[in-house]
């Protein structure tokens, strides 16, 4: 067995289908299909149940694929080491985005950070915050940015940002009650859940009968100004947003906020790449909250 093998069992162990791999590592199904019967003579075991819905890993295939992780991860290591012995900032990038901040501000730090350090193979995977922080805590990624508290995390956070959430409407509706439009609702994290049905408590509004269910900000943004209803969403999302902003507070006077923040374990600062990335972060967000400032 060799590094492509163990990199063919990891893909293989995360989508559990033998066409999707094969389109993920650019080869023929009937590579991966020989390369796995290869490795199965080799180590005398079954490892994977093939059928139309897929393949299933056998208890000898889990220990193989929890084996391949431990095997990547070393190799990863040493090619760090060696490439820090020259002086270069190379191997790989595992981060995990929000949806929303790999929209509005993820293109130009990733567009700096891959000028500044050509040799980093950068792996980015955005989702929503709840998937990412799985995602954090299951090792698949070194470094994660994600919006909301995530209070139960142990390891090292870096407050990014802390921005407004609003109640928007079109143009057209510019001064008008929320209660007389229509809402469009779209799904949030359990804490920000939680804190909007306080504020839609505490002002006495109540769900519309026309509600309209979005399963993304960008869309509840586009529904708003085209007229449809009003929206709840974050300040990130308002950039070029025509229509009318209601900043949210609390009974008490406290505003509805969210935060942004950078997630990664001790462990990942061992990485260079992982340590240039959070610095190339850090920068950006500092150039645009100065920015922000200047402008107001």
């Amino acid at each position: 067995m060799d590094v492509q093998d163990f990199q063919l069992l990891s893909v293989l162990g995360r989508t559990r289908n033998i066409t999707h791999a094969a389109d993920e590592l650019y080869i023929t199904q009937s590579s991966v299909s020989k390369r796995i019967r290869q490795m199965e003579r080799e180590l005398g075991v079954t490892l994977f149940l093939r059928s139309r819905q897929g393949i299933t890993l056998t208890p000898a295939g889990e220990i193989v694929l929890q084996h391949t992780g431990h095997i990547i991860h070393e190799l990863e290591l040493m090619q760090q080491n060696l490439v820090t012995v020259s002086g270069t900032v190379a191997g790989t990038l595992r981060a995990g985005i929000s949806i929303n901040y790999a929209m509005y501000r993820l293109a130009d730090q990733l567009a700096d950070y891959n000028q500044l350090y050509p040799a980093v193979d950068t792996q980015i995977i955005t989702a929503n915050s709840q998937k990412i922080y799985s995602m954090l805590l299951g090792g698949q990624i070194d470094v994660a940015i994600l919006r909301g508290e995530h209070s139960e995390w142990r390891g090292q956070r870096i407050l990014l940002e802390r921005e407004r959430v609003c109640a928007i409407v079109g143009p057209q509706d510019a001064g008008r009650p929320l209660q007389e439009l229509p809402q469009i609702n779209r799904q949030a994290d359990v804490d920000m859940e939680r804190e909007i049905t306080q504020w839609l408590r505490e002002n006495k509004i109540r769900s519309s009968k026309r509600r309209i269910q979005v399963n993304s900000t960008s869309t509840c943004v586009t529904m708003v100004e085209r007229g449809l209803g009003w929206g709840i969403v974050p300040e990130i999302c308002l950039k070029d947003f025509k229509g009318e902003r209601r900043p949210l507070f609390f009974a008490n006077g406290e505003p509805l906020m969210r935060s942004t923040y950078l997630l990664f374990t001790p462990q990942a600062l061992e990485l260079p790449q992982v340590c240039t990335f959070i610095d190339c972060i850090r920068q950006h967000e500092e150039k645009w909250q100065k920015g922000q400032n200047d402008h107001v």
